[in-house]
């Protein structure tokens, strides 16, 4: 029997922020999540029982109708469920994996790349620090700048560090992001592109 997984929303469009910003991909929605962000844009993903399931054949049919091969699974927060089925099948259709993920579930899948964005709601596991690719932290008031700092120590050297305004607050916060980095260099400023592109 196919692996079945909540899917609030699948479609292509360009990644909007992060490392691979501009990016082509195909981005997986899932229904579910625990962490309860106040500020969170799609609230309506929480109840993973309020989303249709899927068979992950269906969902990677889906995404090789279109030419690009990076997916990006989503949520709500993705780790809830057991991706390993649904990675597998990605693979096989040689579709790059990504994942963006609060780091509150252990990890499922295998992954090309893992977006680590903690939240203050919910703590992250221990184990996501050590497999993340990219740090992203969402920046509501100035004492996020240093509540980033605080979960660089376990990263990998090689993991990148993001900031990224929270959209409602970003003419505020946009200022304190931009000296930050000037001050702390090995971090670098996230805009979400596609809020001021119009792009879905």
């Amino acid at each position: 029997m196919s692996a079945l997984v909540p899917v609030m929303e699948a479609f292509y469009t360009l990644q909007g922020e992060g490392l691979f910003a501009g990016q082509a991909a195909y981005f997986i929605r899932l229904g579910g999540c625990d962490v309860g962000c106040t500020w969170c844009d799609v609230k309506d993903s929480w109840d993973a029982d309020a989303h249709p399931k899927f068979a992950v054949e269906d969902i990677v049919a889906e995404a090789a109708k279109f030419p690009a091969r990076i997916a990006v699974v989503t949520g709500g927060e993705p780790l809830m469920h057991d991706l390993g089925p649904l990675t597998k099948a990605l693979r096989e259709a040689g579709f790059r994996t990504h994942i963006e993920t609060s780091g509150t579930h252990p990890v499922s899948g295998e992954w090309h790349h893992i977006c680590f964005s903690p939240k203050k709601f919910k703590a992250p596991l221990p184990s996501i620090y050590p497999v993340a690719d990219e740090l992203k932290v969402i920046v509501f008031n100035k004492h996020d700048l240093q509540w980033a700092q605080e979960h660089t120590a376990d990263l990998r050297s090689t993991c990148a560090l993001l900031l990224q305004p929270e959209w409602s607050k970003r003419e505020a916060i946009m200022p304190l992001i931009v000296d930050f980095v000037k001050e702390h260099p090995a971090w670098r400023a996230s805009l979400q592109t596609h809020k001021y592109l119009n792009i879905p």
